[in-house]
């Protein structure tokens, strides 16, 4: 990695968190051709997608992440890795193009057809900003997949069966569908509470660290969190959200399911990890020495535990995080806790 390439992440970082006037998340025309392709894409998200990846690139934060990585250093030889997005969210294959960009291999990127706007912009603004020709380092396809060394697809528990097969002969990273939980004790302030809901809402829930089921102790009073969350209620002007929000009440309630709600959110005792759209699970424990079990099971499921009693919780297979922060991962949060740049370069080691 050459220092002008440093030098280019950073700025690009200074882009990303709108330090560049009529750049980055202050380009409305960019904001609303995101939006005009995916509606669920709306410019408060897009922004809130941007700084956050504006945040991992801080001249800091990325020596911290590269101090672990001294193959960085060192010259490789160059690969050609097939990468395969997910459009669920803003930015939300980004991170894996920065892993191949750091690693020195070239990118043959399939946009999701929902998010085909944003990640070309970003490899366009760090190519402006750097010496290194990195627009030549990324190809942007459709179709499928030729001439990759190797593969990094994301994308549902059926895809990825079909990714498995088709991609056997290469080295290959597969992500499946996860989702987040939040732990609660029952002593949390109405701040922490306040902060569990961007955890809950931001990107309306449908982000792999989008928390979907509440783990609560016994009697906890639910209305804490409705009054932490009023501030929410303006997702429900989402039409896309507003009519998941609709079906399932109304599928509910034909069911006899016993819900509460409050115009913007159904909540449901259920079994399940992930609930839809509108909706949010939850299930009431006990000891916590039965949660900690429950979720030791269910780590393949996991993406992130949003909790203030990690230390009691001590669940080892699925990393924890402060209420609030399931959606402020660092560079080196990587998804199914899989090392992508470890990967990445023992592809050339």
């Amino acid at each position: 990695m050459t220092n002008t390439f440093f030098s280019g992440l950073v700025q690009l970082g200074a882009w990303f968190r709108g330090e560049v006037e009529n750049a980055g998340p202050e380009d409305d025309a960019l904001l609303r051709f995101a939006e005009a392709q995916n509606r669920w894409f709306s410019p408060a998200f897009v922004k809130e997608a941007m700084k956050a990846n504006g945040e991992m690139l801080r001249e800091e934060v990325l020596e911290q992440w590269f101090a672990d990585y001294s193959e960085l250093k060192r010259e490789r030889s160059s690969k050609h890795v097939g990468l395969v997005l997910a459009g669920n969210l803003p930015m939300v294959g980004w991170h894996d193009v920065l892993c191949v960009l750091l690693s020195g291999h070239r990118a043959i990127v399939k946009c999701s057809s929902e998010d085909k706007v944003l990640i070309p912009a970003a490899v366009a603004a760090l190519d402006s900003f750097c010496a290194d020709d990195i627009a030549s380092r990324v190809e942007f396809v459709s179709g499928t997949l030729q001439g990759a060394d190797a593969v990094i697809a994301t994308g549902s528990a059926n895809t990825n069966r079909y990714f498995e097969y088709y991609f056997r002969h290469l080295p290959r990273v597969l992500r499946s569908q996860r989702t987040s939980i939040a732990v609660l004790s029952g002593s949390e302030s109405h701040e922490q509470l306040r902060a569990l809901g961007s955890d809950v809402f931001q990107y309306y829930g449908l982000g792999c660290r989008s928390v979907t089921k509440l783990m609560l102790p016994r009697g906890f009073d639910l209305n804490r969190l409705f009054a932490a969350w009023v501030e929410w209620g303006h997702i429900a002007q989402n039409n896309k959200y507003a009519n998941n929000y609709d079906y399932h009440k109304a599928v509910w309630l034909l069911n006899g399911e016993d819900l509460i709600e409050n115009g913007f959110l159904l909540v449901k005792e259920d079994k399940g990890w992930v609930s839809p759209v509108g909706t949010l699970y939850y299930a009431w424990y006990d000891q916590v020495a039965s949660v900690r079990d429950e979720l030791e099971g269910a780590a393949n499921s996991l993406q992130c535990i949003t909790t203030e009693i990690s230390d009691v919780l001590n669940v080892t297979a699925v990393p924890s995080v402060p209420l609030g922060h399931a959606q402020k991962p660092k560079p080196w949060d990587y998804a199914d806790g899989v090392d992508t740049l470890n990967f990445l370069l023992a592809l050339s080691s």
